[in-house]
């Protein structure tokens, strides 16, 4: 699962490529990636809609409150990132929230200038 979070009006193509580092860095292939997860405040964000169209996979949105219950399972909670969109990350908490209590984080957010990428897996070793 891969997690993405950005700034509004960020370029697909930064986005894409934070997306293609972060899958690479957690030694993912991309036709193991099965969704990627967001908050639904980009529900209709270009970028994330571009990457998901790019890997072919779906996306799936959680809203503030159901990301922040994963807080003490990041790895990179942010109190900027809660000042600004009520959750303490977007990028590991979508991951996670994803799949569920049995997830973990592969990978933590990694950053580009506007976005954020994190990977979460079940039952695979951490990169």
């Amino acid at each position: 699962m891969l997690g993405l979070g950005c700034e509004r009006g960020t370029p697909a193509a930064e986005v894409l490529a934070l997306a293609v580092e972060a899958l690479r860095a957690a030694g993912i292939g991309a036709a193991e990636l099965v969704a990627i997860a967001s908050i639904d405040s980009r529900r209709q964000e270009a970028a994330i809609l571009a990457v998901a169209s790019h890997f072919a996979v779906p996306v799936v949105f959680f809203d503030a409150p159901r990301l922040e219950e994963e807080t003490p399972r990041l790895k990179n909670p942010s109190e900027i990132v809660f000042a600004r969109v009520g959750c303490h990350g977007v990028a590991e908490s979508a991951a996670l929230a994803a799949l569920g209590v049995d997830a973990e984080l592969l990978l933590g957010k990694i950053k580009s200038a506007h976005a954020t990428a994190a990977i979460a897996g079940i039952g695979l070793q951490k990169a």
